[in-house]
């Protein structure tokens, strides 16, 4: 016995730890992250009140708020916008203040995470996205994928290619 049972739609959902919206757009997800990031620099002042070493600081930092800034990064920092990245920024800003040292910017820590996936997949031929890695005729660069919109310009794969042609070079 079949029962018809309706289902509504959702605005967003939570898969894995990562927000997932209607539209597909990541403001949903980067919100949470720096809300919860946010609220974790509260135990990093408290730290640095009782005068910890930096190293201890950088430490915590990167064990509990820098990896909540960062996980799954290559999955959603390309398509994110200006303002979904300045945020992002602001907390890791905050946290150079509290610990008074220089912190990588997330840019750089998505280049080099695109860069080290990207060799991995490469490297591993029986990875099913090996194929779309493909070297050109002069062996040292790889084919662009064609990308008709700006969003699949903007996602990981055009991304990774992009970062291991600037490599080689």
């Amino acid at each position: 016995m079949i029962s018809k049972v309706l289902l509504g739609t959702v605005h967003s959902f939570r898969y894995l730890g990562v927000h997932i919206t209607q539209d597909l757009s990541w403001s949903c997800h980067i919100n949470t992250v720096v809300k919860k990031a946010r609220q974790r620099l509260y135990h990093l002042r408290r730290l640095r009140d009782f005068r910890l070493p930096s190293k201890v600081l950088r430490n915590f930092y990167s064990c509990t708020i820098g990896s909540i800034l960062t996980g799954n990064i290559t999955t959603w920092f390309g398509n994110s916008t200006m303002q979904d990245r300045r945020a992002l920024q602001r907390v890791a800003r905050s946290a150079e203040r509290i610990i008074r040292t220089k912190l990588h910017d997330l840019y750089s820590i998505y280049n080099k995470r695109c860069w080290t996936k990207a060799r991995k997949i490469v490297k591993d031929l029986s990875h099913p996205n090996n194929g779309l890695f493909s070297l050109l005729r002069s062996g040292k660069r790889f084919c662009s994928l064609k990308a008709n919109t700006g969003s699949l310009r903007r996602s990981f794969f055009p991304q990774a290619i992009r970062t291991l042609n600037q490599n080689s070079t």
